[in-house]
């Protein structure tokens, strides 16, 4: 269990600026929790997978997320495990979590896609 000064912990989903590499633009958007590094005084990042909508043309990796509702999502939506970005905690809003059966497959698609 996360104690409330701790942050962010990895499978949650959280809203987040996730920075386009083809526009100059950001746009909130969900995202799922994969790693964090920094604290100790010095800004506390953190690694996320973008999340969007299902009813996009699927891409190699795509995981369908299982439980919407423990996810903080409103519609059926993947996570887009080729789609990694850098985010500072401090612009994130906690959504949810990702339930077990979930994390699974994205453990295993990032697995696959370092092979």
């Amino acid at each position: 269990m996360r104690r409330p000064l701790e942050g962010f912990e990895r499978w949650d989903v959280v809203s987040v600026p996730f920075p386009y590499t083809n526009r100059p633009i950001e746009q909130r958007r969900p995202a799922l929790v994969v790693g964090r590094c920094g604290g100790d005084g010095a800004p506390v990042f953190l690694w996320v997978l973008m999340i969007t909508s299902a009813a996009h043309r699927r891409w190699v990796g795509d995981v369908e997320i299982g439980d919407l509702g423990a996810a903080g999502l409103p519609a059926a939506s993947i996570v887009r495990t080729v789609k990694i970005a850098t985010v500072e905690d401090v612009t994130a809003r906690r959504l949810g979590t990702l339930d077990e059966e979930t994390r699974l497959a994205v453990d295993d698609s990032i697995r696959a896609s370092l092979r």
